[in-house]
């Protein structure tokens, strides 16, 4: 994943109403009217998370009528957890090797 799409992706997770609107879709689709209710909020300021969120690459909207209709895009998710996942491997190599390095540097010669 670019850096730029994956900075994006991490910068519309570190907020918690995101997350929070995130962890609704995950029960599948819902308006965005409907998602916006239980926050105290205004609409517009609202309407700005679920476009962060877009722009992240984690939901995608569309226009049904009048309404707004949000959902997950799973993709951006597996994306995000191959970085993580990757990143994870690599650290625990250097971990591992130097964890073997200080076995071995404490060990009477």
């Amino acid at each position: 994943m670019p850096n730029h799409l994956l900075d994006s992706t991490f910068h519309a997770l570190a907020d918690p109403t995101r997350r929070a609107i995130l962890s609704r879709l995950a029960a599948g689709e819902e308006s965005a009217g409907a998602l916006a209710e239980p926050f105290d909020m205004a609409l517009p300021s609202f309407l700005q998370h679920l476009k962060v969120l877009e722009a992240g690459g984690l939901i995608t909207t569309e226009k049904r009528g009048r309404q707004r209709i949000c959902r997950l895009e799973e993709a951006r998710f597996a994306e995000a957890r191959g970085w993580m996942e990757a990143e994870m491997r690599r650290w625990t190599g250097r971990l591992d090797r130097l964890g073997d390095y200080l076995n071995r540097k404490d060990r009477p010669q």
